[in-house]
């Protein structure tokens, strides 16, 4: 089963025994008594009123169809275990329909059966199997499910990058302009520190060295033309 790829290792322990019991079970009814149909169709009358309208042997040969197909469904590895077990939840559903309306088969009261009861309520396996393969993942929802996350971690490790490279160009733009902004400042401080400095040829006073060679150095200030 396991080797056509639909059925997973768990599933098959539970589709082999439940298809094989349900299979040999149709099989028996196909030929059943006539005892056996009366018995069979009255419980079942009994939960559901329109089979009424169907006598007993009929509905024990529609019943045997029913089984044989569902135990051959659920031993075919080709038919999806969420398939078989959607049937199989059905058919075991039923039977516990019956197993709570047909009396004397509970216990008064109670969930739990009577003598003539556990045979019927031992159906409930059967629900709880159909269940397990209904709600099993899907396999090819599985893996789109895995691509969709490794294509969203891929997608974030380039966005990651992408944002690194923003970082280190918006670093190098801030560096850039403090740079800029220092080469400025130092250059309007030189600008500065020049024109603080005496013109060349003149003193700090305002004489030029032509002045003071043509007068002498003792030569006063006072009476200096180029002082008034």
């Amino acid at each position: 089963m396991s080797g056509c790829g639909k059925v997973k290792a768990w599933q098959v322990p539970l589709r082999l025994v439940t298809g094989a019991f349900i299979l040999h079970s149709g099989m028996e009814k196909w030929d059943g008594p006539d005892e056996q149909a009366q018995g069979v169709h009255g419980m079942a009358r009994q939960t559901f009123p329109f089979l009424e309208n169907i006598d007993a042997p009929r509905f024990l040969k529609l019943l045997a169809a029913g089984e044989i197909a569902l135990g051959a469904a659920l031993l075919t590895p080709m038919v999806p275990t969420r398939l078989a077990g959607a049937a199989l939840t059905g058919f075991a559903g039923s039977l516990m329909a019956v197993y709570a309306q047909t009396p004397g088969l509970r216990k008064e009261g109670s969930v739990w059966p009577t003598p003539d009861g556990i045979g019927v309520s031992k159906d409930s396996w059967l629900l709880a199997i159909g269940l397990a393969l209904t709600l099993s993942p899907h396999q090819k929802h599985h893996k789109h499910v895995k691509h969709i996350k490794h294509a969203q971690h891929v997608k974030h490790v380039k966005h990651a990058k992408g944002h690194g490279g923003c970082h280190k160009h918006h670093c190098r733009h801030e560096q850039g302009g403090h740079h800029g902004h220092l080469k400025q400042a130092k250059l309007v401080a030189r600008e500065a520190k020049e024109a603080r400095r005496p013109a060349k040829g003149v003193s700090p006073d305002g004489h030029s060295h032509h002045h003071a060679h043509r007068h002498g150095p003792g030569h006063a200030r006072k009476g200096c033309p180029a002082h008034h």
